[in-house]
């Protein structure tokens, strides 16, 4: 488990600024339990061979492997108005077989969390080739957001940072694709019926 692990952490795009895993939690029989290892990693950040390495001594069927990380995504700034390139917190999680009855046959042995899902789907239902209704804007930043955004090549720059974030996330699962035997790979977001459709639409409208 911890091989498959390790070999599913060495294709992470680390960010450029904030390079290697942060911090790593091992818990025992369910999330509910207090964590059987933690160790924070920021003062020496540590590469996947390492990361394993600390957590060899917790190979148990019943235990959760959770390590921390960023990568780089873009993020468009209100105040000033402009684009960012700019570290975004990861999660990825490893579950044992045992660990919290079964829980990795809903949610898969390997998983990560890849953040806000508005770095790739967009603010407000403004993108892809189905726009939805705009909603009323909830705070003085979303109102100025979204009078930024009434400018066609605003929101013409809005669509291709948005698909720049889109095309990492696929390139990252095409890499974990050849790094592993993937049975399968699920894209999947609380906020959108069907993520991985959504993103392939933004993807193809022009």
């Amino acid at each position: 488990m911890l091989e498959r692990f390790g070999a599913f952490l060495t294709t992470v795009p680390f960010s450029a600024s904030r390079p290697g895993f942060s911090y790593l939690v091992i818990r025992a029989v369910d999330a509910a339990e207090t964590p059987v290892f933690e160790q924070d990693l920021r003062a020496l950040p540590l590469d996947g061979a390492s990361v394993v390495e600390l957590a060899k001594d917790y190979l148990h069927s019943d235990c959760s492997y959770e390590v921390q990380s960023n990568w780089d995504l873009r993020a468009y700034d209100v105040l000033p108005a402009k684009w960012k390139l700019e570290p975004q917190p990861l999660e990825l999680l490893c579950h044992g077989e045992d660990y919290d009855d079964g829980f990795w046959r809903e949610n898969g042995h390997l998983a990560v969390n890849l953040g806000f899902e508005h770095f790739f789907t967009g603010h407000a239902g403004m993108l892809g080739m189905h726009p939805g209704a705009k909603s009323p804007a909830q705070s003085p930043e979303e109102a100025r957001f979204l009078e930024a955004m009434a400018w066609p090549e605003n929101l013409e720059v809005y669509q291709e940072k948005t698909r720049e974030n889109i095309r990492k996330v696929l390139e990252w699962t095409r890499r974990i694709e050849k790094a592993l035997p993937v049975a399968q790979i699920r894209l999947w977001s609380e906020g959108e019926e069907n993520f991985e459709a959504r993103l392939e639409e933004i993807l193809a409208a022009r």
